[in-house]
């Protein structure tokens, strides 16, 4: 395919390298000219974007909040297809309704940004989301499955709705979580003391802040449940700790409950089967937490996460 990557930073630039690695024709564009100077010793890379009108394929790479200006300048009067890479999904939907539009997001990033962090092998073996509605084309769609997939992503099907949901407690939480652990501690002897549990609770908090607030102009309704879930969790444990005299096995069974639920993540893939493209099969394999790991003619190689036996 003849593919344009607008914005090439992390994800961008991680996309378009692994693109030309698979041996499909890339175009990037960025507004920033030292980063189109380090991807150009990779491929062609360009400023202007009447040179997208031969391309195939749109990867919006761009910040969150520059959408609506690819979308109504960069993109005006393409006609290929157009897909993107947020984290959130309704609200791109609607700012490319009038584009040939499949919403993507891949399940893969780093603390650091920019081009100069991007790599190839990103996506190997990583979740990608592929928004698939009621309206969606679905050859549109099977053409992006299978491109991703030959670079090493598994697709995931599912609607704009349930990944807004399902992201909202499995990343956009976890940022907002990390941050205040970072206020918590913010005083020089537990700074000091911070170690591995700290490190790794903490993380994507020194993520580029515009990653966030993307999230949250975007996704801020499935966050805020999210929150208020988490709260629900907090305040059982804040009253597993006051009464911790009187119902001292309380709050060891509140982490037990926890402890036992990660140590089922990730869940264990049942072996890969073949399944027709079809819109049903795709939502049903998705609503089962299920993958694409490879796109044939008319089917697909999927496999599901293996569901335990209750003893």
């Amino acid at each position: 395919m003849r593919v344009a990557v607008i914005g090439l930073g992390l994800i961008g630039g991680s996309a378009a390298l692994a693109l030309a690695d698979a041996g499909h024709d890339v175009l990037g564009l960025d507004p920033d000219p030292a980063t189109r100077e380090a991807a150009a010793a990779h491929f062609p890379v360009t400023a202007d974007p009447a040179a997208l009108a031969d391309t195939d394929l749109a990867v919006v790479a761009a910040p969150f909040r520059h959408l609506a200006a690819v979308a109504s300048a960069t993109l005006d009067g393409y006609t290929g297809l157009v897909t993107d890479v947020s984290s959130v999904k309704a609200e791109p939907a609607r700012i490319f309704a009038r584009h040939r539009f499949v919403g993507g997001h891949p399940m893969a990033g780093k603390e650091t940004a920019g081009f100069g962090a991007a790599e190839a092998g990103l996506f190997q073996g990583r979740k990608w989301v592929l928004c698939l509605e009621t309206g969606t084309d679905l050859a549109d769609w099977t053409a992006l499955a299978g491109l991703w997939t030959s670079i090493g992503a598994q697709v995931v099907p599912a609607t704009a709705a349930d990944h807004d949901r399902a992201a909202a407690r499995i990343s956009h939480l976890e940022h907002l979580v990390a941050a205040a652990l970072v206020h918590v501690a913010d005083e020089p002897l537990a700074r000091t003391l911070a170690a591995g549990s700290f490190r790794d609770g903490t993380r994507v908090a020194a993520s580029p802040t515009a990653l966030f607030t993307g999230m949250c102009e975007g996704n801020r309704e499935q966050l805020m449940a999210a929150v208020e879930d988490l709260a629900v969790q907090l305040d059982a444990a804040a009253a597993d700790l006051d009464a911790y005299t009187d119902r001292p096995n309380s709050i060891s069974e509140w982490f037990d409950r926890a402890r036992a639920l990660r140590a089922d993540w990730p869940p264990e893939p049942e072996a890969a089967q073949r399944i027709p493209l079809t819109r049903a099969s795709l939502m049903e394999l998705g609503a089962a937490g299920g993958w694409l790991e490879a796109v044939e003619s008319e089917v697909a190689l999927a496999r599901r996460p293996r569901v335990k036996s209750t003893p």
